[in-house]
């Protein structure tokens, strides 16, 4: 395996770099090979942020969450995604609560304006208040409590790592990681659940597993396959319309799993022929994932000519200026 020096995102504008974004990978096969590397990926630990939703999701689809509530695929995708606050995703976080039988005022993720720029014009408009339901994270709080109500934990505390749900959550992240779960450093994630971190080796191995399969328990492999499934069927619903997990998925056509996390983290699971990816922009940058990922993705002989011309834009973004005007690109390097 050829490692090259460094991988990084150039920001160009006038044709003269203005910004640099370095950025750490790795890829493994289904071998468990690795065949990409960028960075230290053994030893440095990453928060794969709200890249761990779709291990997250599959942990409480494990506990029996979607045949005791009747869980619907469209509900597990918002559930394992970061939504954007359209319509139908709060719809379907909506639909989820009153399943479990539970108040939006048991969501403890905060608030923000909707992602989607529409839905929170919208919202403004209708002069409706701010509520947790518009969080990109409350299908993920919405399915830790329908954990707590299967577990009978207390959903009072379900945002502390003692809670009997978040252990739960949290061992069967350190299963598909390969690690044990005291060695992983916890933090404190953007919507207040634990947030854990991991090599990124070891999350590279959790997404060739979610892709795959392979190398796991029936019974984590059971709920794997139901969530990715789930996400892969319902791109739109594990981010939004338009935005960069639905379509890469829908790109995939049913080969790609995907799911973005803050601070520039990304994971994604190929099926055939069985890869695990995860990249971190080590600067945090968001605008660096999208070109960074393609490039990878490029690079491992994922997408064909015709897929990555579909994903052209998102490959080599445009710098605009105030004025609409393209000033310069955002693309990525190796060496």
């Amino acid at each position: 395996m050829s490692k090259p020096l460094s991988f990084s995102v150039q920001v160009t504008r006038g044709g003269t770099v203005e910004s640099i974004h370095a950025i750490a990978a790795c890829a493994v096969d289904a071998r468990e090979k690795t065949v990409l590397a960028y960075g230290d990926v053994d030893e440095f630990p990453v928060f794969l942020r709200s890249s761990a939703k779709p291990f997250i999701a599959a942990a409480i689809i494990e506990a029996g969450a979607r045949e005791r509530f009747g869980l619907e695929p469209r509900e597990i995708a918002v559930m394992a995604g970061s939504h954007g606050g359209q319509p139908f995703h709060v719809q379907a976080v909506r639909s989820i609560l009153k399943k479990i039988d539970m108040p939006e005022d048991a969501l403890q993720c905060g608030v923000h304006p909707p992602y989607n720029a529409v839905a929170a014009l919208e919202l403004e408009r209708a002069g409706l208040p701010l509520t947790p339901i518009y969080n990109n994270c409350s299908g993920k709080h919405a399915g830790i409590l329908a954990l707590c109500k299967i577990i009978n934990a207390d959903a009072r505390t379900y945002l502390d790592a003692e809670n009997p749900a978040e252990q739960l959550i949290l061992d069967f992240c350190a299963r598909v990681s390969g690690v044990k779960t005291a060695e992983m450093p916890i933090g404190v994630d953007g919507c207040g659940i634990p947030v854990y971190a991991v090599p990124l080796r070891n999350a590279a191995m959790s997404f060739l597993r979610l892709a795959t399969l392979d190398d796991v328990s029936a019974e984590d492999a059971a709920a794997l396959r139901i969530v990715r499934d789930a996400m892969m069927a319902f791109p739109e619903y594990v981010s939004g319309t338009g935005e960069f997990d639905a379509r890469l998925m829908e790109t995939g056509a049913g080969n790609i799993v995907c799911k973005a996390g803050a601070e520039g983290v990304h994971g994604v699971g190929v099926l055939t022929p069985g890869l695990g990816l995860v990249c971190k922009v080590l600067d945090g940058t968001a605008r660096a994932r999208g070109p960074a990922v393609l490039a990878m993705l490029k690079r491992l002989g994922v997408l064909s000519p015709a897929q990555l011309t579909k994903l052209a834009d998102l490959e080599r973004g445009i710098v605009y200026n105030r004025a609409g005007r393209a000033v310069g690109h955002i693309s990525a390097r190796e060496g």
